[in-house]
């Protein structure tokens, strides 16, 4: 089981030493979250919460992702970072393509891209990007990318992106693992093209369904490929509970370990011990 630590709603100043400590005590990866914008009012729920409400105030920060990574790769050594979720479709694809590729470049291959369709429409429109096509223009804009990170020249007859031959470098040297974020089944379907998925908060039993629900989607298409499951559990503590996680098909857990010992209004000081703490008492029990 390997372990994710979760870098949203964190002040921008303690991601590289929660990043370098994440690196030195054996998680696997680091999630970073994206949106562009807050907007103080928004007409469209937040899909993830009973009410509609977001998870966080005027003050959150969103750091771009992409910057982010350049950051916190320089000063670590091993640890691997991943979106959760990027909104690909809010952005051109030769954009996306050039600043993950490049991410990726430079951390020497640590990176892997999570995208999501995106949930809400006013950022779309303030972005200038039609929120209908969202979903169309994910799936071409990441067949786009793929190719643009490895082949030497492109060219495309996509409705969506109608490309010239051209090129783009630097290109990764080894492809970058893409993740579909989202619960819905549209979201599996996708993943299942893809590399992996990731998950929100949920219970275990849920998120190996999730799990097993992409195995078959996977199974119809012919993927014979193990896939990534990254999911955030609410009910899993103890070692042997992520144990049977694992055993489920869950791959990754995304984690504020501070949480258990601390809560949210934790210090930077207390997060770096809650990180040592849950290590000492999950990671290592589990994998040695």
């Amino acid at each position: 089981m390997d372990f994710a630590i979760v870098g949203a709603m964190l002040p921008t100043d303690q991601l590289q030493p929660i990043a370098v400590a994440a690196d030195e005590l054996g998680y696997a990866s680091f999630a970073i979250a994206d949106h562009v914008v807050d907007l103080e009012t928004l007409a469209t729920p937040y899909p993830y919460e009973e009410d509609g409400s977001r998870r966080w105030d005027s003050t959150c920060e969103w750091p771009d992702p992409w910057v982010l990574v350049g950051a916190l790769a320089a000063v670590t050594t091993r640890l691997r970072y991943f979106t959760s979720i990027y909104v690909a479709a809010l952005r051109s694809p030769y954009v996306v393509a050039k600043s993950v590729g490049t991410a990726a470049v430079l951390s020497g291959g640590r990176v892997s891209l999570g995208v999501g369709a995106g949930w809400c429409r006013e950022e779309f429109d303030l972005l200038e990007q039609d929120f209908g096509t969202r979903g169309r223009r994910t799936d071409e804009g990441l067949d786009l990318v793929r190719r643009l990170w490895s082949d030497e020249w492109v060219e495309s007859e996509g409705p969506l992106y109608p490309t010239p031959r051209l090129t783009m470098s630097p290109r990764p040297a080894e492809p970058v693992p893409i993740l579909i974020g989202g619960m819905s089944e549209v979201a599996l379907r996708r993943a299942a093209r893809y590399d992996g998925w990731i998950g929100d908060v949920s219970s275990t039993e849920d998120a190996i369904g999730y799990a097993a629900r992409l195995r078959e989607l996977r199974a119809e298409l012919g993927v014979t490929e193990k896939a990534v499951v990254i999911a955030a559990l609410n009910d899993a503590i103890l070692p042997e509970q992520f144990a049977a996680a694992e055993a489920g098909g869950v791959t990754d857990v995304m984690t504020m370990p501070w949480l258990y010992y601390y809560g949210r209004s934790a210090t930077l000081d207390q997060k770096l011990d809650g990180m040592e703490r849950f290590a000492k008492e999950v990671l290592l029990p589990l994998n040695g």
